[in-house]
Order: C-alpha cells, then sequence, then structure tokens
C-alpha cells in the first residue's frame, strides 16, 4: 500500500514509538476505540474508523513535528516538550498548545550527585561536569543558578548564553556518568529512583515534574476531530481512576454518606419502596474506594456495590 498517498485529508496523530509512554498509549487509543493495524516494521499506520493517520515517531521528536505544523496531535512527555522550548521558544506560529493531561508516565527529573560525595545543593554544581539527555532544559536551569549566584554572564558565537557549568549530552545512561569520572552530577529522569540508587546516586533538586499529555499544533487540519480525541481520550483515562459506588442508606443518614462519596458534580439520589430508604449512587476515586467503603458502613450504609467504569463522558 502507497501509505503517502492515503494521508491526504487525514489527521496525522503522532504518538511515541518505543519507551516508557509507548504501551500506555496504544491501551489508551484501544480504550477510545481507534481501531488500526501497524505493518509491521511501518511507522505510519491508518485508523480504520477515523479519518486518522498515526505516526510512530521518538518521544522526544513529537513536539517538533506537532510544533511545526507537520502532525495535528501527539501524545509525548511534558518533559520533552519542555526541552524542545527550552531550545526553541514557541511563536505566534510555532510550537504545541496542551490540550489533556492524560496522567500516565509520571517522572521526575532531578539533578543527583553521589552519595558518598560532599555536593548537597544543586548549585555547588555550577562549573563543574553536569551530564544529562536534556541539554537544552539544563542549560536553562544552571543559567538561572549562575545568575541568582552572581557570576557574569557572557555570551558565545553562536548568540547562546555562555555557562561555567560544562553541560555534556549523553543519549542514555546517563546515571554512569558519575562512575566513569565523565560527571560531577547527572541530570536524568527518575520513576523510582532505583536505577539511581543502584548507581550510587541521590536527588539534591527537582527541575521538572512530567507525565504524559495531549498536544496539538496550533494549526490543526480538523478542529472538531481533535476535540471529539481529547473528549474520547478524557473518557478514558475518567473511567479507569474511577469506579461507581452504589449503597442504601436510611434517608437521615444520608448527610453522612453524602460527604463520604460527594461524586464528581454529586450523587444520584433515588427513593426506594421502604418508607425512609434511598438508593445513592456515586462515582469514587479507585484509590480510595476502600476507605470510603468501611467509611459508609460506619455510617449505617448497606448492600454496597462497587462496579467498574468502561468509559465515561463526564464534565
Amino acid at each position: 500500500m502507497d501509505l503517502v498517498n492515503h494521508l491526504n485529508d487525514r489527521l496525522l496523530f503522532a504518538v511515541p514509538k518505543k519507551g516508557r509512554l509507548h504501551q500506555l498509549t496504544l491501551d489508551l487509543l484501544h480504550g477510545s476505540d481507534i481501531q488500526f493495524h501497524r505493518h509491521s516494521r511501518l511507522d505510519i499506520a491508518l485508523v480504520i474508523n477515523h479519518p486518522i493517520a498515526l505516526v510512530f515517531l521518538p518521544a522526544a521528536d513529537i513536539p517538533t513535528f506537532v510544533g511545526e505544523g507537520r502532525v495535528d496531535l501527539g501524545i509525548t512527555g511534558r518533559d520533552q516538550v519542555a526541552e524542545h522550548e527550552a531550545g526553541e521558544p514557541p511563536t505566534a506560529n510555532t510550537g504545541v498548545e496542551e490540550v489533556l493531561d492524560l496522567g500516565f508516565g509520571h517522572c521526575l527529573l532531578q539533578v543527583q550527585v553521589p552519595e558518598k560525595g560532599s555536593i548537597k545543593e544543586a548549585k555547588e554544581l555550577v562549573g563543574m561536569n553536569v551530564v544529562t539527555s536534556y541539554s537544552n532544559l539544563v542549560r536553562k536551569y544552571f543559567a538561572q543558578l549562575e545568575f541568582e549566584n552572581g557570576d557574569d554572564v557572557e555570551m558565545g558565537e553562536d548568540g547562546r548564553t555562555r555557562l561555567k557549568t560544562k553541560i555534556k549530552y549523553v543519549g542514555g545512561s546517563v546515571e554512569a556518568a558519575c562512575a566513569l569520572g565523565v560527571a560531577d552530577g547527572v541530570v536524568d529522569l527518575v520513576e523510582s529512583g532505583e536505577t539511581m540508587k543502584a548507581a550510587g546516586l541521590h536527588a539534591i533538586a527537582t527541575v521538572l515534574e512530567t507525565t504524559a499529555i495531549l498536544v496539538k499544533s496550533k494549526r490543526p487540519s480538523n478542529p472538531e476531530l481533535v476535540e471529539i480525541i481529547a473528549s474520547r481520550l478524557k473518557g478514558v483515562i475518567t473511567a479507569q481512576r474511577f469506579v461507581l459506588c452504589q449503597y442504601n442508606i436510611k434517608r437521615t443518614n444520608l448527610d453522612s454518606a453524602v460527604r463520604i462519596t460527594p461524586g464528581k458534580r454529586a450523587p444520584t439520589v433515588n427513593a426506594l419502596e421502604e418508607v425512609g430508604w434511598v438508593a445513592v449512587s456515586s462515582m469514587v476515586e479507585k484509590k480510595r474506594i476502600a476507605t470510603a467503603m468501611d467509611d459508609l458502613m460506619k455510617v449505617g450504609a448497606t448492600d454496597i456495590l462497587v462496579l467498574q467504569i468502561a468509559n465515561s463522558r463526564t464534565e
């Protein structure tokens, strides 16, 4: 199939082709009923039930393609957007617009140093060697530290601020830089911290907190379809976060129960055939449902049921 000729009149949607966001993004697309089949070794997949073409790109490249309007929509990390914009500040016509925080892929971009070393604060790394995969963000971060430190600011021949701190870029295995004598400190993305801990490093500062986000071009080819996709993704994310809690309770105890399960807007309350009793239905976050059930029993709720939500459309 000549895919290039099938891209006309399709909204181009960039998704991570590998890495920590890849599978979670595919799961989200499937939950949103965005149907596609990706042929082996191809980085473009045509969506069957919508005029959309998925373009599989490295997460770090997605802000560039979306920001330049080459694709309409993309899923990437907030860290990747910040790194791109630190190197190429957005203008009225370039750069991305955040549509939705997708709530997964939470990480911290942190300054890490040897645990057994003497460095306790990030400002102590000024003038030293720092290794990172986020060279634009780290340059910006240490430029601010040097400014706060009262250091003279010099401009290089390329028009960029010349730092005392030596920022070195590596594409991976950042945590090994200190042990190999390449760096005095590193700046890297940390999820659990186990990798850094195993390398003998610990965090002394956080540069950025990041999650996966949906971004769009400032000139999308089909704004209405962008809104439909965003609504679908939001509905799936809400369904993943919440469950539906149903129970019966005496009307005299209803106020106490509603304080435990206030719902997204308000709980649904219906009278039962038995006088003085009502049935309540309310959305509750999964992470607190067990505690909510315990508390409901304390205020007299009975017949408590918890139902999974397959999909949703909520405010």
